[in-house]
């Protein structure tokens, strides 16, 4: 008798989970994707952008999904039934934010910037009775495609893209491995973690760390508004880092203009090649750049708290208590150095 009431259920199983399943295709060149809630892989793919859709909670059923055009675009947005919804995986703390009426949120594109619909305010929190549900969705972008993803609370992995790629999370750690060609990753809190990326990058975070590995492209762009950048590999034409509170550590640097800013901490570079013009400063915290024995530049450096040393022969036009200006090899590049508090340091590598 118990085999008999069990083997029902174990039957029925398999079509509840798949029921929670859905694939989706979207046609066009330029694609969003909308998710308040859940776990967002990003990988390669042939035809058109598919998005996998995964439900969980137990108010999963709850969640609608729906396609069309919207300003252009065209998108897929998870729409979720409730102002409150409630997400184990969120960690302490909550999300608020300001979705429409359509799903939309996180952006001012278009027709939205014009209207200024606001919609309606939800909040996403690790515990409480809000609304159970999330949407897990992998995502498969075909090589040149421009996709905006949008997310409010979970993560995001990209692995092996190739287009004209952007996410905008709310409270999420990205991380990104072997993308190619435009990517561009703005989170308001959370970790940001690139490696083996190709092409133009752009991070912008506003509380969280930074880190880039084996990045090789034209510009590379950091601003975060609290927490350290760390690099290392880094070829860029144009190489830009700014954190209004954190260290800045750099290893193996080519790019021929750089410029790093902190509100306050350490910045501490490597460069492996000359440099056009270099600029640096921080608040408070010490400076020290290591660049090959060939350096050649105009320098300027401030510092109103600390000393001033180098380690390449340097030949003094102006000098005075917190100010020196001078001129290393044949003056070819430019260096601007800066702090509030802190010593200044020029260290001649072993290359």
């Amino acid at each position: 008798m118990r085999l008999v009431a069990i083997l029902p259920f174990l039957i029925a199983a398999p079509a509840m989970l798949s029921a929670q399943q859905e694939r989706h295709s979207i046609e066009g060149d330029n694609v969003a994707i909308y998710n308040l809630v859940g776990e967002v892989s990003v990988e390669a793919g042939q035809g058109s952008v598919v998005v996998q859709v995964t439900r969980g909670g137990s108010a999963a059923g709850q969640l609608r999904v729906e396609q069309g055009e919207i300003d252009d675009r065209q998108t897929l947005r998870v729409i979720y039934p409730s102002n409150h919804i409630t997400y184990g995986k969120q960690g302490s703390g909550s999300t608020q934010l300001e979705v429409r009426d359509d799903g939309t949120f996180g952006d001012e594109h278009g027709r939205y910037e014009h209207e200024h619909t606001h919609g309606r305010r939800v909040t996403i929190e690790d515990r409480g009775g809000g609304l159970d549900a999330h949407a897990d969705l992998r995502i498969t972008v075909p090589a040149g495609q421009q996709v905006a993803i949008h997310l409010a609370v979970g993560t995001v992995t990209l692995a092996n893209v190739n287009g004209r790629i952007s996410v905008d999370a709310h409270s999420a750690p990205v991380t990104a491995t072997g993308a190619k060609g435009e990517l561009s990753l703005d989170v308001g809190s959370g970790t940001v973690r690139a490696s083996q990326i190709e092409g133009d990058l752009m991070v912008d975070t506003g509380s969280g760390s930074v880190e880039v590995s084996r990045y090789h492209g034209r510009t590379l762009s950091v601003d975060t508004g609290s927490g350290d950048v760390t690099g290392t590999e880094l070829e860029a034409a144009e190489l830009s880092i700014d954190t209004g509170s954190g260290s800045i550590r750099l290893t193996g640097v080519t790019a021929p203009e750089v410029s790093l800013e902190t509100g306050s901490g350490s910045v501490n570079t490597d460069l492996h090649r000359e440099i056009h013009t270099l600029s640096v400063e921080t608040g408070s915290g010490n400076i020290a750049i290591t660049a090959p024995p060939t350096l050649s530049a105009r320098v300027e450096i401030q510092t109103a708290s600390g000393d001033i040393e180098s380690d390449f022969p340097l030949t003094v036009t102006r000098r005075a208590r917190d100010h020196v200006e001078g001129q290393i090899g044949d003056g070819k590049g430019s260096i601007a150095i800066e702090t509030g508090s802190g010593g200044v340091r020029l260290l001649k590598s072993s290359q």
